[in-house]
């Protein structure tokens, strides 16, 4: 009888039960990052840093269909709500289309302004808060640390930023955590429907047998929309698909395991693989290609006739023109981003990744420097004034949690807790490929894609430390625990004003560069 209830014990791990709580506070913790990154969505009104890139071409795909170069004076031109500036031919863009169809959306919304384009990811940072909250629940089977999670990246200042950016990367980020999110689900339900098939056989455990097929994996397949959208705003969340397209491999080997199918486990490899394959990769290439469409049913995109007029090349033969023109304009962007073009090319913001964890280089958005007194406001005395956006994370958050997943790596491979082998896969293939390319310029913010990881193997360790609910010293430790979260808030506050422009001295600027120069 022990064998049984350890078993089905096992197996049943995951059945969280404080449902309604957990819905109220995700949606509470949600609602209040929607509403601290909404305040003055609009403001600088301009296009600033990569804006002038992605806001532009996202209207240029909402008119036509496909990216289009503007005139030199077009960002002046949009100040005043003028687009005249589009003009007619092809711009060569190096990313997918999908952040931009999304950015666009908002300029649908609300029109070509700056609240219009940043309004997409206002959405997808608050979705990012919500995704996480529900990753860290599940992985911790807590309600209390997926809520922290999630406060501690609402108050994060790198996804504050990048939640009021018409960038890229929050939208890769938040596909990327809902995969991710979506795999921990679909872990959970198979371990559950081998649980469910020993109760309805009555049986102790599988006696060597391989169990049942359960080919049909709806949160698998879910994760492999997500992934392939993810993939269709950059590129490199090709390298999360990968390592979890083999983690989950072993998840399933393991529940075989669990639930008592001896050698025969094995056979995962030649039945749940495959199909684990299809339902990630093979979903998400046609995933993809969808975001692609607009390209693929108009005319004037860049490289969009490379098929008509080669129509002798193989890939024209084997997939037609439109599919070959797109194979081509890849192969174009895989050209820019790996060959010499970008090789040894410099940028003041360069931020190599072996110092991202201790966000040793943030990226500078925005700088108007040297306000005179009584010029826009500005009260110094003896000095001038400045307003300033920085794409910084929270110091004291990043390095608390650099700090927890040194711990971490203790906790997954010495006392094999593969909960927190999860955010640890997730951060090394969002981060350690970048690796591989630091000849050419790399940047702090590319880091929005580790925080979401980094902030979940926090909350997992201050987990850790308060311990059971009816355990020892509860009172204390909660106190401790409770005190860093409100110095990270804190600290979230104090470097607010250069997070929005907030027009500040330049004294008050220095006291918020906690590293000198490598800050400015």
């Amino acid at each position: 009888m022990l064998l049984v209830l350890t078993t089905l014990a096992a197996l049943d791990d995951g059945r969280l039960r404080d449902r309604t709580r957990g819905w109220v506070v995700t949606i509470s913790i949600t609602v209040m990052a929607f509403l601290l990154r909404f305040y003055n969505l609009g403001f600088p009104n301009k296009l600033l840093f990569d804006e002038t890139y992605y806001a532009k071409d996202a209207w240029a795909v909402l008119q036509s269909g496909y990216e289009r170069n503007w005139s030199e004076n077009a960002n002046d031109l949009l100040l005043g709500g003028d687009t005249s500036g589009m003009l007619d031919t092809a711009e060569f863009m190096v990313h997918p289309p999908l952040g931009k169809l999304l950015i666009g959306w908002g300029e649908q919304l609300f029109g070509m302004n700056a609240f219009g384009w940043r309004f997409a990811s206002l959405v997808f940072g608050t979705l990012l808060v919500f995704f996480t909250i529900r990753m860290a629940r599940r992985l911790s089977r807590s309600t209390l640390v997926g809520g922290i999670a999630g406060v501690l990246l609402a108050f994060d200042g790198l996804a504050f930023v990048m939640s009021r950016l018409a960038l890229l990367d929050i939208f890769q980020a938040t596909f990327a955590v809902a995969a991710v999110s979506a795999l921990l689900a679909d872990r959970d339900w198979f371990r559950h429907k081998l649980a469910d098939h020993l109760r309805e056989h009555d049986l102790p455990d599988l006696g060597g047998k391989f169990g049942p097929l359960l080919l049909w994996r709806p949160w698998r397949f879910l994760a492999g929309v997500l992934f392939g959208a993810s993939c269709a705003v950059k590129w490199n969340s090709i390298y999360l698909l990968a390592a979890f397209g083999i983690l989950v491999v072993f998840w399933d080997i393991g529940a075989r395991r669990l639930a008592g199918a001896g050698r025969n486990r094995w056979f995962s490899l030649l039945i749940d693989a495959p199909m684990a394959f299809v339902q990630l990769v093979v979903v998400a290439l046609p995933v993809y290609v969808a975001t692609w469409l607009k390209w693929l049913t108009t005319t004037g995109g860049w490289s969009r006739d490379w098929g008509a007029n080669n129509p002798g090349d193989p890939t024209v033969k084997l997939l037609g023109e439109p599919l070959a023109s797109l194979w081509h304009y890849h192969r174009e962007i895989y050209d820019f981003h790996t060959g010499d073009y970008m090789a040894g090319v410099t940028h003041p913001y360069d931020a190599n990744p072996a110092g991202w964890l201790l966000m040793l280089r943030p990226t500078g958005i925005e700088a108007v420097n040297g306000i005179q007194p009584g010029t826009d406001g500005c009260e110094a005395v003896g000095t001038t004034c400045m307003r300033i956006i920085s794409a910084m994370g929270t110091p004291i958050l990043w390095w608390a949690a650099l700090v927890a997943i040194v711990f971490a790596v203790v906790w997954w491979i010495r006392w094999r807790d593969w909960r927190f082998g999860v955010p640890l896969v997730a951060i090394a293939a969002v981060w350690l490929p970048w690796f591989q390319y630091t000849d050419r310029p790399q940047f702090f913010f590319y880091a929005i894609m580790i925080i979401p990881f980094s902030v979940t193997v926090l909350a997992m360790a201050l987990g850790k430390v308060l311990g059971p609910a009816a355990g020892p010293q509860r009172r204390r430790r909660a106190m401790l625990v409770g005190a860093l979260i409100a110095l990270i808030i804190f600290n979230f506050a104090f470097i607010y004003p250069i997070l929005t422009a907030e027009l500040i001295t330049q004294p008050q600027w220095w006291m918020r560069m906690w590293l000198g120069n490598a800050w400015v």
